[in-house]
């Protein structure tokens, strides 16, 4: 059901997955919904609706990704890290959270499911210093803009992108974009059966 489900979707955002695609997407759900009765990782509790609200609403980031190496912040379950990985497999993916169960969630599903590209840290962001820096900082329902970028700063490579994956867009939360920080686009994103607003910045500095 969920397989037929996904499919449908992936079909009507013009999105290509292998069999072995839909197959660990699928299965991200069910250790998702199975782990999530007893560690509470998200607030949503139905299969179908984690399908939509989590892995789609993720992939229609997809096609808007540039470069091959890429940090999610305050990814909680893997968030849009992990369906985005699944999708890309050529491009490497840090999931960066403060909780422990939830990085305990991101390495059962990396072993589970065989996801060789990704990896998990526990850290806050700001104490989080890599040797490498990322093409990409991915946010999600993390923080204001303004915070993921004042928190975030050091992350991107010189030629890097934040991108903040945001509901509604507030006048107010676009004006205090801090000094330094460009919009550099602002796309509208479609998620199946989601009639609420989906929008993805693209920030540079």
């Amino acid at each position: 059901m969920l397989l037929e489900q996904l499919r449908g979707y992936l079909s009507e955002m013009n999105i290509s997955a292998t069999e072995q695609q839909q197959s660990q997407l699928v299965g991200f759900v069910e250790m998702l919904n199975k782990w999530n009765k007893a560690y509470n990782l998200t607030s949503v509790r139905d299969p179908k609706q984690m399908l939509v609200r989590h892995v789609m609403d993720s992939l229609a980031v997809s096609p808007y990704l540039d470069g091959k190496h890429f940090i999610d912040v305050g990814t909680g379950p893997g968030l849009p890290g992990i369906p985005l990985a699944i999708l890309n497999p050529d491009k490497e993916f840090v999931l960066l959270d403060s909780l422990g169960k939830r990085i305990r969630f991101q390495k059962q599903v990396k072993f589970e499911l065989k996801i060789d590209n990704i990896s998990s840290v526990e850290s806050r962001v700001e104490a989080y210093q890599p040797e490498q820096k990322f093409d990409g900082v991915l946010s999600r329902a993390f923080a204001s803009v303004e915070d993921m970028l004042t928190w975030c700063h050091h992350l991107p490579a010189q030629d890097g992108c934040f991108y903040a994956l945001k509901g509604q867009l507030s006048e107010q939360e676009m004006q205090n974009i801090p000094a330094g920080f460009t919009v550099a686009e602002t796309i509208v994103l479609k998620v199946p059966t989601l009639d609420e607003q989906r929008h993805l910045l693209k920030i540079t500095q």
